[in-house]
Order: structure tokens, then sequence, then C-alpha cells
């Protein structure tokens, strides 16, 4: 055996290192890409519920608010128009992913990263000086294509530097930024909503040039990850950064596994086509659900529009954005328990907990809006009725936040060999971002239309994935990259895909 590499039963080899203020000094830079994206999550929502805002771009709907008093609450914001401003970063997103794809893998993964910091810049300064619905498209167009980049080149970035045995924590500083994005962006809406003169929204919008600016500039400073440089051939470079990175000379069994990947993934063509093949269909069935389940617990219905959601159900203006505060909070906080047992406890018990967590409290959410509101959509709420469906909210937010948050981001970026990593990972953005458009575009209309019945709708979905992860999700803590094909040749479903001779470890 090559090196110092252990074996160890069940889980492939343990690689010697440690971990080092080199690799958590990166990983904390490369993690502020994720700041970009919360950002946007949060500060959509607010601006949306913001009178000054709406007078300017949306008109209609702040008309039928104030003057069609027989609309039903559900239906208060139920435009098109509206939401396409909200939608159309996913979009955008959805397309760069590709294109991220290509930059990541043939300049490495820290351009990619440049690239999203730069495009998000632009997008924050048009939509900051937003003179028309046209301007702030585009502007909305440009900070998709930034987190396109963003979310395509960090988790895998993350993954790659990381330890097997601390992969789990360090790639969840991406979500943790997210997180602090979104609270950011609430404290923000939330103190320029009082400006007067109504430019409040002007500061909200171009503030997101301040996370923009952290991953451009700090992305100009990573190193390249050991995988990345062995890919581009830079092998002694490869080598070099594989010891700092891993505190110790006795790196020789992981830089031959890398190498040997490498060597492997130069011998596909095609890497689009490549990954439709059979002894691959784990981790593309993988890329594909996980993502299109993340967006189907109902989060970005709380975090897109939580001002709106708590202004919709009966809060006052403050009320609605002190609420998406609160849970934002929460949102913040809960991840650092994910952080601190995903790589102690794994990921398939934290799926499991989170969403039966999430089942239960959009059940009481749904069934607390539904006693008050009826079918109606007519009625005020007390401020102790109030209060309740705030927590159980709350409730929903930190199961999601140590769970399907950041370990729909970290289980892609760590399932994929490296011959497939950057397509693997477009298909997971992509993914994800199609159906954060989709619930973005359509969940007003939604809410109007089905009522209080859409909390069922989505706890309906937290039944479907928790089964899912149950009997589908191999435990990936610990697992070398390089090794992962072991887990899913051991798998009792999985295993029927993958032939004795495509373990080559």
């Amino acid at each position: 055996m090559a090196g110092g590499a252990i074996v160890n039963a069940g889980k492939g080899k343990e690689y010697p290192g440690k971990m080092t203020l080199f690799v958590l000094l990166a990983s904390l830079v490369a993690s502020s890409g994720g700041l970009i994206f919360g950002y946007d999550l949060g500060i959509s929502g607010g601006v949306t519920s913001m009178e000054s805002f709406l007078v300017k771009f949306f008109p209609s709907v702040l008309q039928k608010e104030e003057e069609d008093t027989s609309t039903s609450q559900y239906c208060k914001f139920d435009s098109q128009l509206l939401t396409a401003f909200t939608s159309s970063l996913y979009l955008a997103a959805l397309v760069a992913s590709f294109f991220a794809s290509t930059v990541t893998r043939v300049f490495g993964r820290k351009w990619s990263m440049f690239g999203g910091g730069i495009t998000f810049l632009a997008g924050s300064a048009i939509n900051g000086a937003a003179e028309n619905v046209f301007m702030l498209i585009l502007g909305r167009i440009l900070l998709g294509i930034g987190v396109g980049f963003a979310n395509q080149s960090v988790p895998l970035y993350l993954s790659e530097m990381a330890p097997a045995k601390l992969r789990g924590m360090l790639n969840i500083g991406f979500q943790l930024m997210i997180t602090v994005g979104i609270l950011a962006a609430t404290l923000i809406n939330y103190a320029t909503a009082k400006i007067s003169g109504g430019w409040g929204w002007r500061v909200s919008l171009a503030l997101a040039a301040v996370p923009a600016a952290i991953i451009t500039v700090g992305s100009l400073f990573l190193p390249d990850t050991p995988n990345s440089l062995i890919e581009r051939g830079h092998n002694d470079r490869a080598k070099a950064m594989l010891q700092k990175i891993r505190g110790t000379d006795d790196i020789q069994s992981e830089y031959d596994d890398i190498v040997a990947a490498s060597e492997e993934a130069k011998t596909v063509q095609h890497p689009w086509s490549n990954i439709i093949k059979k002894k691959y269909r784990p981790q593309l069935t993988m890329s594909i659900l996980i993502p299109f389940f993340q967006q189907l617990t109902g989060i970005n219905v709380i975090m897109f529009y939580a001002p709106v959601l708590f202004k919709t159900i009966g809060f006052g203006d403050d009320a609605s954005l002190m609420s998406a505060v609160i849970t934002g909070l929460v949102n913040m906080f809960a991840t650092f328990v994910s952080i601190a047992t995903v790589d102690k406890f794994g990921r398939r018990i934290l799926f499991l907990e989170g969403g039966t967590q999430m089942l239960i409290s959009q059940i009481i959410v749904g069934s607390l809006i539904g006693i008050k509101f009826g079918t109606s959509g007519e009625a005020t709420l007390s401020k102790e009725y109030a209060f309740l469906v705030v927590f159980f909210i709350c409730v929903f937010v930190a199961a999601f936040a140590w769970s399907w948050g950041p370990l729909g981001w970290l289980v892609p970026s760590e399932i994929f060999p490296l011959e497939i990593r950057s397509a693997g990972q477009a298909i997971n953005v992509s993914v994800n971002m199609f159906f954060t458009f989709v619930i973005g575009q359509f969940f007003l209309t939604m809410l109007c239309h089905m009522k209080f019945g859409l909390f069922y709708f989505f706890a309906g979905w937290e039944l479907i994935m928790t089964i899912f992860i149950a009997l589908f999700l191999p435990e990936t803590k610990n697992v070398p990259i390089e090794e992962m094909v072991l887990v899913w040749k051991r798998h009792w479903f999985w295993g029927k895909f993958i032939a004795d001779e495509d373990v080559d470890v």
C-alpha cells in the first residue's frame, strides 16, 4: 500500500493529515461565495414588500392591495411580473452553471469564483440604479450568472481542499455563509424600509456589491486545489500544495489516488455523455433528486417571501420584516448544529431528523393558518396567534438549516469522481436553480389558489424525500472522494449498477 494510508473497514482509506490553518483560511474565503446567494435570497422578499419599490415598478400590485378589499389575503401579491423580478435570477443561474462547469474544469475553481463575483458586482450596480423594470431584470440576470458560477465552484473547492474526516464541516461553511447573507439582507431591509424619501430599496439592492467584492477579491488570493492542479497538468505544484494543506509530507497515497483519478478523467473526452453511463447512475440520480427535493421543502417560500408572507397572513409592515429577521437568525444559528455534527453522526441521520421535523412543523403551520383564515383569507391575527405561527416557522427553518440546507450542497459535491465532477456539479446547480425559479415564479400564484393547502403540499414532498433518503442514500462521512465508489458498490440497490471492474481502488 502506498504512503501511510490506512484501510478503514467499510470506509476505504484514511489518509494522514490534519486540519491546517492554511486550509481553514482558504475555506473561509471560498465559503464567502455563499454570501452572494444568501444576500439575494434575503433581500428580494423585503424589497418587494416595500411600498416605495412597488409604487415605482409594480403599481398594479399596490393598487390591488389598497383598493380591492375583496381580494383574499392569500392573493394580495399574486403578480407574475413581480415574481419574475425575483425568479429571473435563478433562470440565469441555471444557464450560467453549464458554462461555469467548463471554466471550473479548464481554468480552475478559483477563477470560476472570480468570474461569479465580477458579474454579481455588475448586477448589483444596475439594480441599485434601476429606473425601469428592464434594468431590474437585467441586473437580476447578471446576479444570476454570478450565483451560477459561485454555486458551481465553491462546494467543489471546499470538498477538494478538506481532509475527508472534516469535509462535511468545511463544506457546510458555504451554507453558513448563505445564512449569514440572508440574515444581513433581512437586517438591511429592516433598516432601509425606514429611510424617508422612498429610496431605501436602492440601498438594499446596491449593497449586494459588498458580498460580491468579498468573493471577487478573496478569490484572487486563493490557492488552487491539488485535484484541479493535477487535472490541468501541474503535478509538481499539486504535490507541494497537498503537503501544505495536509500539514505533512506523508501524502504519497492520497497524491497517487488523485493522479490515478486524473489519468482516468483524461480518458473521458465528453463528461456530459459519460455521466449517463450505468456506473454513474447513483451519482446522477442524487445530483438531480437532492436539489429537486431541497427546493420542494418549501424553504424558499420562507426565505424569498418571508416579509411578503408574514404581511399576507396579517402582520404589519414592521412586524413582517422583524419576523423575517427572526427566521434569518434561527437559520444562521441552526447551521452550526450541522457543522458540529455532520462529520460525527453522518449525513443520513441529519437528513432523516430534519425531514421529519420539517414535515411536522409544515403541517402545524398550514393548520394554524387554515384555522384562522380558512379558504376566504379574511381574518386578523392576534399577537399570541402570530407568535405561534412564527414559532413553528422557526422550528421548520431550524430543521432545514441543519439538514437539507447544507447537505443539499455537501452530498452532491462529494460523490462524483474527478472525471465527471464539474459536469455533475453543474447538474446539481442547474436543477437547484431551475426549481428555485419554478417555486419563486409560481409560489404566490400557488398560495392564491391552494391557500393554506400549499403548506400541506410541501409537507407531502417532505414525507417522500425522507423516505427516499432512508432507502437510497448511503452514508458518505469520512470517505475520501476518490474512494466514494466503494460506498455505492456496497449499497443494496446501487451496487447492481456498478461492475467489479469499476471498483479500481
